[in-house]
């Protein structure tokens, strides 16, 4: 291909003849095959770069590169350096994103249970490596060099893939239980000591002189110290004039990017290959600051979502499957894979046990230890390159890394089995039974984006009641786990809990600083949380925090953002399904909050509230339940609350109709005897829709609306959404006001069977040291992890 471009179809010249239009077709190619790949896998839960491996065996020989004009027309030959030259450049950014992610401070905090985990891991694996390379030598790698190829097979049972087990960890939710933790510290000491025992492979590999060999090694030693010495102080100059909220200077970026390459461009010189110049380059990045987040955030999408796949396609047309034929090749593949899995899973397990984790445990951060991914098709690629590896062993060796990852998840499933707090789950909503009423309210708030915080505050704040009535507020941000790097960054810095909480050093963080403000100057305690999990499952995080907090009350963000002209513009269908789904299988009471800015778009302090607040009653469990919330709102000082009774049309229980009156009159006299002139009460007979109407419209400078999710009335909008009949109506185009609304269902186990908790198959949270920390600083005793049973389902019953 010496030309670039072609001159087009019409000029009688084919496109595939030249290297561009070939070059783009190639990647279109990679990226679909991939991308349909990872979606046909989502059901099993497995990660991205299972159907990026698959993918890329699939296009080269093994499967579709069996057809001869298949891959001559689409990968020839002559393509392939240039293909190379790309997945290669693709690469070693992404390599650089992975060292820009690694740690070395938290690696040095790993604890000792951790890191004999790592060592044993690293070790008997390492040794039955070399021993799986006498087998081969003595079959199918006959004229490998002999040094190099033990160490080349030593390293690639060893290697433990830590991107791919953080991935993991995350779709199991086990990201930040003890387990999660342990198993993701072994992994990046595991991350390291890969990388070391790769360039003392790629050194022995390189020269039949060991003098030679030694050169390179201390050559690189010196290029680690070098970049630590001199580079690291340009790079923290940098970071350190990157400001939190300001754009990053494009200068730096270019200078940062330059400096990748330049350092790929060395170690290249030096012989241990381009990529470790790029991953020590991300290593001494300082990862104080926004700097390190800003360049992940320029960077990874066009590596990740282009070049890298690329990789995994040109590793995948060095793989043909055909060449493991006869019983003596497939006799390897067992015993490579039998040997991977005892050297790891073994090694892991006998340290567990030794170190009193139990046996459960042991078995579980066994396999996922086991896992394997880029970094291990980095070994052998580069050891194929050198010729240490031929191609029946690489694709014996690129098998063994698919199935030992492959069985991962399913394996996890299916052995781990959590225990959960024995604390007995009671009060799941927020009326209460009469001997209950002074007990602790726990409230888990979510929210999307920063801008609710302020709303969200202040409706905590307005619904502490008295002081012998405390309010718990669990703060939980949800976010989006996507495929991107950086998201598994925010995984990372994720403290100790069921689910992540804020990373505690980052004290700057303005989520952190709201939430620590606002507990200083209140009387209600706070935790701040974050769920990171996939929109299709952060539905769980919800409800696993819910039953793990034993929370009486969940609150949900409404699914639409309010707009500058007073109109709601829906984020999404996902985040509409993840409100249906939090409604459907909640294991306490669930409210909505439709944010219209309640207090303003800053936190108002306790002694400065002044909210008027609406509460419309027709009847039912959802009234009540919304009216239990109100009457604590009217125990405020600060609020002011008006409760506006329709009497339905719809025929009504004579039980229903009691227990309504008897919720009105517990109201009047609860906070009559509390309140001064402050709480009123106005009732009308029979209300047709156009009374119902009349009545909200009478009521529009109040700041909060407060309404039972299903009321029994006729719908006020044609389709209503979530909020149910009324709610729809009060953010519909049709209802103009600034107030902010509540919409509140009552847990009812018999019409919410899944919240009995909830799927028999699926995992409750496990019980953590922050839960005991919990249970410890609120005065309650300690929580003690059990074997999980399914817990009583009453409602309405005060907390123990």
């Amino acid at each position: 291909m010496a030309k670039v471009a072609s001159h087009g179809a019409f000029q009688g010249e084919s496109p595939l003849d030249y290297a561009l239009p070939l070059i783009i077709l190639q990647i279109c190619l990679v990226v679909v095959v991939t991308r349909s790949l990872a979606y046909l896998l989502r059901p099993l839960r497995q990660p991205r770069v299972i159907a990026e491996i698959i993918g890329g065996i699939l296009l080269g020989p093994s499967a579709l590169g069996r057809s001869t004009k298949f891959l001559h027309t689409v990968f020839p030959p002559e393509s392939m350096t240039v293909l190379d030259t790309l997945a290669n450049i693709g690469l070693l950014f992404f390599l650089f994103l992975v060292g820009l992610e690694l740690d070395l401070s938290a690696i040095r905090r790993t604890g000792r249970k951790a890191l004999a985990i790592s060592l044993s891991g690293i070790a008997l694996p390492f040794a039955l490596g070399i021993g799986t390379s006498f087998a081969f030598r003595a079959t199918i790698v006959k004229d490998a060099p002999h040094a190099p190829f033990l160490v080349f097979m030593g390293v690639a049972l060893s290697i433990t893939a830590f991107p791919v087990l953080a991935r993991i960890l995350t779709e199991l939710k086990l990201l930040t239980t003890d387990l999660g933790r342990m198993a993701l510290s072994a992994a990046a000491v595991d991350d390291v000591m890969a990388w070391i025992l790769l360039a003392l492979a790629i050194a022995l590999s390189g020269s039949a002189s060991p003098i030679i060999s030694l050169w390179v090694l201390l050559t690189a030693a010196g290029f680690v110290i070098g970049a630590f010495v001199l580079l690291k102080p340009v790079l923290a100059w940098m970071a350190h004039r990157c400001r939190e909220g300001e754009p990053i200077k494009e200068l730096y970026v270019c200078a940062t990017l330059a400096i990748v390459l330049a350092g790929g461009f060395l170690t290249d010189v030096i012989g241990i290959h381009a990529l470790f110049g790029g991953f020590v380059v991300g290593v001494v990045i300082p990862k104080e600051g926004p700097f390190a987040g800003m360049l992940i955030e320029k960077v990874e999408d066009l590596v990740s979502g282009l070049f890298l796949p690329l990789y995994f396609v040109s590793s995948g047309l060095k793989t043909n499957v055909a060449t493991i034929r006869g019983a003596k090749s497939w006799g390897l593949l067992v015993l490579v894979i039998a040997n991977a899995c005892i050297g790891k899973i073994g090694g892991a397990v006998a340290t567990s046990l030794l170190v009193k984790i139990p046996v459960r445990e042991a078995v579980t951060l066994g396999f996922l230890m086991n896992t394997k991914g880029l970094v291990e098709l980095v070994v052998l690629n580069i050891g194929r390159d050198r010729k240490v590896l031929n191609d029946e062993a690489f694709a014996i060796m690129v098998l063994m890394a698919l199935f030992t990852t492959f069985i991962t998840t399913p394996i996890v499933m299916a052995v781990y089995k959590p225990a959960r707090p024995s604390v007995p789950y009671k009060r799941r909503t927020v009326e209460c039974a009469p001997g209950d009423a002074d007990g602790e309210l726990r409230v888990l708030a979510c929210f999307h984006s920063s801008r609710n915080i302020p709303t969200l505050l202040n409706l905590v704040e307005a619904s502490r009641g008295t002081g012998h009535r405390r309010l718990v507020m669990y703060a939980m941000h949800l976010v989006e786990l996507s495929e991107r790097s950086s998201s598994i960054t925010m995984v990372q810095r994720a403290r100790r809990n069921g689910v992540p909480f804020f990373n505690s050093a980052d004290r700057e963080g303005q989520l952190v600083v709201a939430f620590e403000a606002f507990q200083q100057l209140s009387s209600v305690r706070v935790r701040a949380m974050t769920a990171i999990s996939d929109l299709e499952t952060i539905h769980r995080d919800v409800i696993d925090s819910a039953a793990g907090k034993r929370a009486a009350i969940v609150v949900m963000p409404y699914h639409k953002a309010l707009q500058q002209d007073g109109s709601f513009q829906s984020l999404g269908s996902a985040y509409h399904a993840v409100n249906k789904r939090v409604l459907r299988e909640a294991p306490c009471s669930v409210a909505i909050l439709v944010d219209r800015g309640l207090g303003g778009p800053a936190q108002v302090s306790a002694q400065n509230v002044s909210f008027s607040v609406a509460m419309l009653f027709f009847g039912g469990p959802d009234d009540r339940e919304a009216l239990a919330y109100a009457t604590r709102m009217a125990e405020h000082p600060g609020v002011a609350v008006t409760l506006a009774r329709c009497r339905p049309n719809r025929p009504h229980s004579d039980e229903e109709s009691a227990d309504d009156e008897a919720a009105i009159e517990a109201f009047k006299s609860k906070v009559g005897a509390v309140k001064d002139g402050s709480v009123h009460f106005e009732e009308r007979e029979a209300c047709a829709k156009e009374v119902v109407l009349e009545t909200i419209h009478s009521l529009t400078k109040f700041n909060v609306f407060v309404v039972g999710r299903m009321p029994p009335t006729e719908p006020l909008v044609e389709r209503p959404d979530e909020l149910g009949p009324v709610g729809s109506y009060l953010v519909s185009p049709e209802f103009r006001t600034s107030a902010s609304v509540l919409v509140i269902k009552r847990y009812d186990p018999a019409t919410n069977p899944k919240s009995k908790r909830f799927d028999p198959k699926a995992r409750p949270p496990a019980a953590t040291e922050e839960d005991v920390l919990d249970e410890a600083e609120m005065g309650r005793s300690a929580v003690v992890p059990v074997p999980w049973s399914p817990v009583s389902d009453c409602a309405g019953h005060g907390v123990r």
